[in-house]
This record gives C-alpha cells, structure tokens and sequence, in this order.
C-alpha cells in the first residue's frame, strides 16, 4: 500500500519539494529556481510554464533522494504565492505584461502569463475598492490591499482588454498547479476566501454584487470559477498521466486541494492544535522569509482593522484566522545589504558574517552599538497595521561611516525594525481580543540568530523554531495525507505529523531598550504623516 507523501511548495524565486512519511518525517527534499521578471516599477511577472517545470524537477529530485518509489507516493498537494494565472480557454498562456507604452499585445509574450504577488500594479483599483465600501472589505480589515486578486484583476480588465478577452481560465497559483496535475477547475477554499473575496463562511460564496460593481461581473465566464470551492485536503482525483510523468510520480497518486504559501505554514507549525481551539486562539504563527506574514486563529469572526480577515477555514479547520503582514521583512535585509553592501550579493554566507559581526559588536558595545540609527521599514508600503501601499521607509542618523561595522550596525537596526513592525501588528491584533503568548516561526527567519532573538525580546512573546526542517512544506504535506486517506482528517494530520520545536524565552534585560525603541519607532510613524501631510499642503 501507498504510505507516503510529496509536497510542492512555489515561493518567489524558487519552488521546493519534500517527500514525507506518515508521521511527518521529510526523507527527501529538492529544490530549483523560478524567474521573475521586474520590468517596470511596481511590476512583477512570472512564467507558469517555467514554475510547473520547476515543481516537476523538484519533486523528481526530492523523490530520488528520499528513496522512494513512485508508486509508493499515495498523495500530494501544493502550496504557492499567491499569484494569478491567465490561461486561454485551450490552456495557453495569455501574457500579462505591459511592455510596449500603448500596451499593444505584439510587445508582450505569452510567457509572463502570472502576476506575481508582490506585484503592486494595481493600487488605484484597490483604492476603487475601498472606496466600495462593500461589506467584502469587513473581511480585508477595511482596506483592499493591490496584493489581493480582484483589483489585479481590475487592472488587466482595464489595461489589456485584448489579454482580458482571451482569457478562459484564471487561477490563484495554487488551484493553477493542481489543474496541471488533475485537469480539475476546482479551486481550494483557502485562496479563494483569503484573496479572492469569496466568503466561506456563508451559503453563497461569491458576492456577485461587488464584483458586478467594480467591473467583473464577467470574472466567472473569464475565470471558469466554481461556485463553490473545495476545503484544503480535498481530494481532487489522482494524477493525469502526463502529470504523473513530468513529476516522477504515480498516475494513482491522489491530488489535494492546496494552498496559499503562508497558510501552509500555518498549518505546519500549528496543525497540531487544530482539535484544540482555546490553545491555537494563544499562539501566532509567523510565515517570515522574503515577506512575514502573522496568522492568529479565534473560534468567533474578530474584525481587526488593517489585517486581512477574519477567514473562515484557510489554514486550521473550522478556525476564523486573521493575518497581519510586513510586505518586505528579509527582502528588506537583502536591500540594506546590496545598498549599503556595495552592491553586495545578498547570499546567505553575507548574512552569517553580518550576524555573527553584530554578536562581537554587541559584546563589545552592548545595546547601543548602532548609536542613533533608527528605521521605519515601509520600503514597499506598509501591509498591517496601516494598510498603506504607499508608505516609504525611513532611515534617521546616518553618518559617512561607509565601513562592513556600519552596514552591519544599520542591518542591526533594520532587524529591530522588522521586529518593532511585529509588535505594532500584534498590538492591533490585541485590540481586536487577541492575547497572543506564543510566537511559533516558520521561513527563512529562523536561520537568523539576530532576527529569533529579536522577536522574542522585542514583542515580550516566546518564540518557537520548528524542528521539522520545512514547516511550509510539512503543512502542504498534512493536506496531502488526508486526500491520500492516510489521515482522516487535518486536525489528525496535524497531531500525527507534528515534529515539536524549540523554544526560546523573552530576555527582561532587554525590555527597557526597546521599549525605548518603540517610543521612537512610533514617533517616527508619527513624523513621517506630518511630513506628508506638508508635502500635500504645499504649493505646486
């Protein structure tokens, strides 16, 4: 009998496989590069061809090096950004890039078919949609954000309306992957409710009336959506044959219903309190890699404003889930260290050397080693507590100092920043009854002494770091095993399969400096409104 279990998940640059068993142990793991293309400002665009391809070669290699047989593989599921899709009606791509300054198709391929999720091309349309004041955004925290899919959508409506009338088939990036796999439009409950405004709480899912109001109201014959969507796990149908070839795997092999990259992660770190309500409503998860994202659970709808919720049933079954999230927390790192780094290559090896630097600064210097540097780290807007697309960082106290101590003291501050960010998010979570203890982290982040240490002393809360080596990639696995039938269900999955962590306490030493950090953290949000606030006021 099939006992195991492959996972896919696609994020930003690259997508990365696992092969799992029963209990939640990885034997094998993969992992290969996705282009993305930055054209123009604000522009973002990926090739869903070239992201299949590398899902196909991940799960190829990953399978190799757990060794497993294909036909032992008994389910597999995905998880991605979440990225749009336009296919044709045939399944061809339909390019949405806006390359010639008519926006003329003959300058635009086919190949850039996916709007990438970073992608902030649409903020005018988004703003249309506050301005709706549609009931729809009760669940967006008052404020659509152009990271959503309806005011992307809007935008390719309205921009290329020759891509828009070619389009037949429309998907959040997940529900693209498990049609390559299955054939199936069904689409999973967790993107659809957490980006595509589709209430999972009521009877009737769609809001007709709001799309019809922006401009959509022939999204479905575009989109080929269902009326209903699928809860994640749900077994969509075993691998067609040319899928199962590409991946390496069975064409017995049962295809879950995915989803979303972050809830994934949830799911993954969290899984395991799904059975248990009043628990999970005590933890956060943070998704922290490229982005951050924090997830709080609740048995009750909690309106917060300026996070994105309360969603019913997209990561813990039967939970409400608000999500708080910082649009650049490690690509803000990145940056600082390619700006201030001369141009640095941002690889992990930089990182080590500049955390391990920071160590012998402090233990030379202590808390204040970085002098009088503070930041704001809104370089790409601000996702939650503000909801503003259009915030910019700020960076007070810079001197000449051009040395690798300098770029390490401002990455210091920059963490701290990052790190202030979250407690401003956790703090608007409280407001909406949400006592938040435990910090449980998943990403990137948690191979960052710097940054783990930071979240823990900044917000006051115990942080926890999975042992499970991929906690985004063990969530899509659980998905996996309850189409596959090895679990009955996602709470059993999530007790079977979870690996524990390890927990690191709040230091008191450090409460008073950053308290003193995020008194000036807030005054700086406060002067950079008054700033433009003038610049709004002041004569052309």
């Amino acid at each position: 009998m099939a006992k195991y279990l492959a996972a896919v998940d696609v994020g930003t640059g690259s997508a990365r496989a696992g092969i799992f068993d029963a209990a939640g142990d990885m034997l094998g793991r993969a992992e290969r590069p996705i282009a993305l293309r930055m054209a123009r400002a604000d522009h973002a665009e990926q090739d869903s061809g070239d992201i299949w391809r590398a899902c196909c070669e991940a799960t190829r290699a990953a399978l190799a090096a757990s060794g497993v047989a294909p036909n032992e593989v008994a389910g597999i599921s995905f998880d991605a950004t979440c990225s749009i899709v336009v296919r044709a009606p045939s399944g061809a791509p339909v390019g949405i890039a806006l390359d010639a300054p008519d926006g003329g198709a003959a300058a635009r391929p086919d190949r850039w078919d996916t709007i990438v999720w970073l992608d902030h091309r649409a903020k005018a349309e988004a703003a249309e949609c506050t301005a709706s004041r549609h009931k729809v955004l009760d669940h967006v925290g008052g404020v659509m954000s152009p990271e959503m899919a309806i005011p992307k959508l809007m935008w390719l409506k309205r921009r290329l309306p020759e891509a828009w009338s070619r389009a037949g088939m429309i998907f959040d990036l997940a529900d693209f992957l498990t049609w390559k796999a299955t054939g199936s439009l069904a689409r999973s409950q967790c993107t659809l409710t957490a980006k595509w405004t589709y209430f999972a709480h009521e009877p009737v899912g769609w809001q007709r009336d709001f799309l019809a109001e922006v401009g959509l109201g022939d999204l479905f014959a575009r989109a080929s959506l269902p009326e209903l969507a699928r809860p994640i796990g749900a077994d969509l149908g075993p691998l067609k044959a040319e899928a199962a070839a590409e991946l390496g795997l069975s064409p017995e092999t049962r295809v879950a219903a995915g989803l979303v990259d972050a809830h994934a992660g949830a799911l993954g770190v969290l899984g395991h309190l799904a059975g248990a309500p009043a628990e999970a409503e005590r933890h956060a998860a943070l998704i922290a890699g490229t982005s951050s994202c924090v997830m709080v659970f609740s048995r009750a709808p909690r309106m917060t404003p300026s996070t994105w919720g309360p969603h019913f049933g997209v990561a813990l079954p039967d939970l409400w889930m608000n999500e708080g999230g910082q649009s650049v927390s490690g690509a803000l790192l990145d940056h600082i260290c390619r700006i201030w780094g001369g141009g640095a290559d941002p690889i992990p090896a930089l990182h080590t050397r500049i955390c391990a630097r920071i160590a012998e600064l402090r233990a030379a210097d202590g808390w204040d080693l970085s002098g009088r540097l503070h930041v704001l780290p809104d370089f790409h807007g601000n996702r939650s507590p503000l909801a503003d697309p259009l915030a910019l960082g700020v960076i007070s106290g810079l001197s000449m100092d051009a040395s690798f101590d300098g770029l390490c003291r401002l990455y210091w501050r920059t963490s701290v920043a990052v790190a202030l960010s979250l407690r401003h998010i956790l703090e608007r979570l409280g407001d909406s009854g949400h006592v938040i203890e435990t910090l449980n982290v998943t990403g990137g982040h948690t191979r960052n002494p710097v940054l783990m240490e930071l979240y823990a002393d900044v917000t006051g809360c115990s942080v926890i770091a999975p042992l499970a080596p991929d906690a985004v990639l063990l969530g899509t696995a659980m998905a996996a095993s309850v189409a596959a039938r090895i679990h009955p269900d996602l709470a059993a999955a999530g007790r079977a399969m979870h690996r524990g962590g390890v927990s690191r306490p709040p230091n008191p030493a450090a409460a008073a400096r950053f308290e003193r950090d995020w008194h000036v953290f807030r005054a700086m949000h406060r002067h950079r409104a008054e700033i433009d606030a003038l610049l709004a006021e002041a004569p052309v």
